[in-house]
């Protein structure tokens, strides 16, 4: 049959895409005979992708690669959730481009804050946390006529769509998009909409406009009404385009006038035109998702058409897992990291109910990554970074995640639809079970059961919120530095060759205004900033720290005590008056503190071959997520799931020494972003590149033949041979986050203060040991022996004493070991509970210690044979409650620390027992 349907479309086949993409789609044939019988071939996703973006490009837009789903300049979005958000401060006027038309296929993710599809993912066909919005935007450049006109001819002359098949929506007071939808497309079906869906705004001030949706109608076979009917969430007319027409600014008391630069921002969803286009009524049935629904199903070994809301859970959210990943989140309890987590939590949970039992997301990002590659080659690169993080949050969370279903199970046994779940208990969930709210009101949603969140709020205020939901972007930056980006050409940065320069004056800032002097009265005024038309001084930018130093003029002298950028091209020199004055326009002589740039340089150089080898001896996974760097030392994050062994260390440290030695040359180029990447250059995840990068380059060959090479995207300062960096140590090497390493090092005369102070420590230690240097760890180590022995002589007799008032309860076949004692650390509690175990039968112990400053320590274990009835981990919480502490465990033993009333904490856990 397939090869029928093949030659079918080979024989009807009058479409200019490849007719092998046919093939492909034969996995659930029922699927896919519509959409080969009516375009005789299937068009791909990455065909209408690439199609799209061809047909703006024609007509004069710049194609601009997506920005990563981490926004760069809004700190008010978690994620980049629609096509103009990294133009936003192109429409806002505080940023200009080089070009007035640009076109996108731009990676989304909505699943937190105001845009949240999470809910409904796995309940429709429409909806994602990712997908990829295509859109074409207007700077002030064509308008209403142009942006219906390019969607007109795109829909129906490039791909084909039948005119009587499309719907058109205008808000209510449009008139003029209204007669220019009946002139473009003739008899097209136009509705007004008064409703804000068709009219967009920016925020409460700002950029807004009225909107024009574009429906395509699935036919009568489809449940849904006409936009602005009642019946309007069916599925049959599915929203495909929307155009807005940003014409207004709203200002603070509500007036609305008109822009001066009217613009276009459209947004079409890829998943929803490629499930028109191949002929299926639901998006997770388009290719895109082909091989994840092919590969869940081979995993799960279930029915599909029993499951299905399943798969379509686990193949959205190992999307938004992947990508998110890959763009430099990692799980966590806090923001973005937060969401990622639930996602993650969610897909899990949807896994255990089609039988998933163990690890398996981890194994589906190959499929997704082997999918979306060619168009997103960053997910190629983070491969590994997402396999073994996904990995590893399996592993933490599937182990509770079947217990808590059990007592969520228990908890709604008597429950019916209709009823509510008590806020307490979903908390208790949460607390302990890591269930975000919403995965339990996923789990009852289909019972008809809600939760109590007035009740669960109470509960998590008091506890720290976990869940911050405040965007994360770039810092917003005062309006000043706008004003002066729009005033002033480009700074130009003279460093790479020059420590001294002249430049001249252009703009004088103290505070937040500009001025046109500064003089004796700003003398220790910190908060000065002079700006020029060049400068030697670096700017703080890609984790190096901004050059300090001099600028002097005929009448007054400046210290430079920062060098920040604004807004891309503003390089601000922040200091305060050292004499004299200084005004706008005046000849300055511009002097960089030299020293301490060549120890910068040498740090950022040692940062590049920290990264190396790295990769050299940890794996090719291994992705910077951060670094700083000045004069004194280097810092570097990267991705890791462990830590670093001290073997590994001292790997690391030697092949950068030997880089080191061998005074290999640094070279420093320019050159396109296409070109450098195509070459293999290593760029930072995250991070917006222009289109002409500057790169830095350090190979050698060792005598083993294995390369050593650092190649990367780095606008900083470097040393012009590594040999100018003198040594290099690792000081430390901590855990900042869910698979976030970081290493800090020094380089050079660093190195050799660093000696002097742990030689001046060691002096002092054996002198107060009364040895030598050379003797100091054998001396350590027996005082350390005597310490223990004697420690534990005076444990044993706590604990013989503490014994001694042990109490029993027996409860339900159950006895219950009690005992209260004071200053009992958490490790003394764990000994006496080792004590009494190996004196008592089986059971549960309790041990409670009342320590100084009214702090409590609490224990609880339980034996083996009871671990399927009793949960050491639950029994704690109920004292720690009334301890207002903090703690948990396993279901053998939990341990925790509070302060309150011990007895009150020791009844509440035997009554819950």
């Amino acid at each position: 049959m397939q090869d029928f349907y093949k030659i079918f479309a080979i024989v009807a086949g009058y479409h200019r895409f490849a007719v092998d993409s046919v093939a492909i789609y034969f996995y659930d044939l029922k699927w896919y005979n519509s959409a080969v019988l009516f375009y005789g071939v299937v068009m791909l996703t990455s065909d209408i992708r690439g199609e799209f973006l061809k047909f703006f490009e024609k007509n004069g837009h710049r194609i601009v690669d997506s920005s990563t789903v981490v926004p760069q300049n809004d700190p008010s979005l978690l994620f980049t959730n629609a096509g103009m958000v990294q133009f936003k401060n192109v429409f806002t006027g505080l940023e200009t481009r080089e070009y007035k038309r640009a076109t996108t296929s731009q990676k989304c993710i909505r699943a937190g804050g105001k845009h949240n599809d999470l809910d409904q993912v796995g309940f429709t066909a429409r909806h994602h946390t990712f997908f990829e919005m295509l859109g074409n935007f207007s700077f002030g450049d064509y308008f209403k006529e142009d942006a219906i006109n390019f969607a007109w001819t795109f829909l129906t002359k490039e791909l084909g769509l039948p005119k009587e098949k499309l719907i058109a929506t205008v808000y209510h007071t449009d008139e003029e998009a209204m007669h220019l939808w009946k002139k473009i497309a003739g008899n097209i079906m136009v509705i007004p909409i008064s409703t804000n869906d068709n009219f967009w705004s920016m925020g409460d001030v700002g950029p807004c406009g009225p909107c024009s949706e574009i429906f395509y109608d699935h036919g009568e076979s489809m449940f849904g009404g006409l936009p602005g009917t009642p019946d309007e969430d069916g599925d049959r007319y599915m929203e495909i385009w929307n155009i807005v027409f940003m014409q207004f600014e709203q200002l603070k008391n509500g007036e609305k006038i008109p822009l001066k630069k009217k613009s276009i921002d459209t947004g079409m969803g890829l998943e929803r035109i490629s499930a028109v286009m191949q002929g299926v009524d639901d998006n997770y049935k388009i290719d895109l998702f082909r091989d994840l629904i092919r590969d869940i199903k081979g995993i799960s070994k279930t029915n599909f058409d029993d499951v299905y809301p399943s798969y379509k859970v686990i193949a959205d959210h190992i999307r938004s897992i992947s990508f998110l990943i890959s763009d430099g989140v990692v799980p966590s309890n806090e923001g973005r990291g937060y969401v990622l987590r639930r996602i993650l939590r969610r897909a899990m949970r949807h896994g255990n109910l089609i039988g998933m039992k163990k690890p398996f997301l981890y194994e589906l990002s190959d499929t997704l990554i082997n999918t979306m590659k060619g168009a997103y080659p960053e997910l190629e690169k983070a491969k590994e970074l997402v396999k073994t993080t996904i990995h590893q949050e399996e592993e933490k969370f599937l182990d509770t995640l079947e217990r808590g279903l059990k007592i969520l199970s228990n908890d709604i046994k008597t429950m019916s639809s209709g009823d509510v779940l008590s806020g307490e208990k979903a908390f208790k969930l949460y607390d302990t079970y890591g269930f975000p709210l919403d995965l339990t009101e996923d789990i009852l949603k289909s019972k008809g059961i809600s939760v109590d969140k007035e009740e669960f709020d109470k509960c998590l205020d008091k506890q720290k919120n976990r869940a911050n939901w405040a965007g994360s972007g770039e810092k917003k930056e005062a309006k000043i530095w706008h004003k002066l980006h729009e005033k002033l050409a480009p700074s130009v940065f003279t460093g790479y060759d020059k420590d001294e320069d002249t430049a001249k004056i252009l703009a004088v800032v103290c505070g937040d205004k500009e001025v046109e002097k500064i003089g004796d009265s700003e003398k220790g005024n910190a908060d000065c900033w002079l700006i020029t038309d060049k400068t030697p001084f670096y700017a703080e930018c890609g984790g190096q720290c901004g050059d300090t130093g001099i600028i002097s003029t005929d009448k007054g002298k400046f210290e430079v005590v920062n060098t920040l950028k604004f807004c891309n091209t503003v390089i601000a020199h922040r200091g305060k008056m050292v004499s004299g004055e200084i005004r706008v326009f005046d000849n300055a002589r511009m002097s960089i503190d030299s020293d301490r740039r060549k120890k910068i340089r040498a740090n950022h150089t040692a940062t590049h071959l920290l990264q190396a080898a790295l990769r050299s001896v940890l794996g090719s996974h291994v992705a910077q997520r951060g670094s700083f760097l000045d004069e004194k030392r280097l810092r570097f994050d990267f991705s890791h799931n462990s830590a670093v062994s001290k073997e590994d260390i001292l790997k690391i440290e030697e092949i950068v020494n030997s880089a080191i030695l061998k005074d290999l040359p640094v070279v420093c180029a320019e050159m396109s972003k296409d070109e450098a990447i195509n070459a293999g250059a290593t760029a930072l995840f995250g991070e917006k590149y222009e289109s002409v990068v500057r790169t830095v380059k350090i190979s050698e060959k060792n005598s083993d033949k294995k390369e050593l090479s650092s190649f990367e995207l780095c606008g900083g300062t470097h040393a012009s041979s590594t040999g100018r960096i003198g040594l290099f140590k690792i000081v430390s090497e901590t855990s900042i986050g869910s698979g976030i390493r970081r290493i800090e090092a020094i380089t050079g005369t660093e190195i050799i203060k660093d000696l002097h102070a742990k030689e001046s420590i060691l002096e002092d230690i054996s002198s107060k040991l009364k040895c030598n240097v050379s003797e100091i760890s054998e001396k350590v180590r027996t005082t350390v022996e005597e310490l223990k022995k004697k420690s534990q002589e005076i444990q044993n007799g706590r604990n013989l004493i503490a014994f001694s008032r042990l109490k029993q309860i027996q409860k339900d076949n159950v006895v219950i070991y009690t005992v209260t004692v004071e200053n009992f650390s958490v490790r003394d509690a764990r000994s006496l509970n080792d004590y009494i175990k190996n004196k008592c039968c089986n059971g549960i112990i309790i041990i409670l210690s009342k320590n100084e400053n009214n702090q409590s320590t609490v224990v609880v274990s339980v034996s083996p044979d009871l671990q399927k009835t009793y949960n050491a981990g639950s029994i704690i919480k109920f004292g720690l409650e009334k301890l207002n502490g903090k703690g948990g465990g396993s279901a053998l033993f939990a341990q925790g620390a509070g302060s309150g009333d011990i007895k009150a904490a020791l009844d509440a856990m035997c009554e819950n027992i």
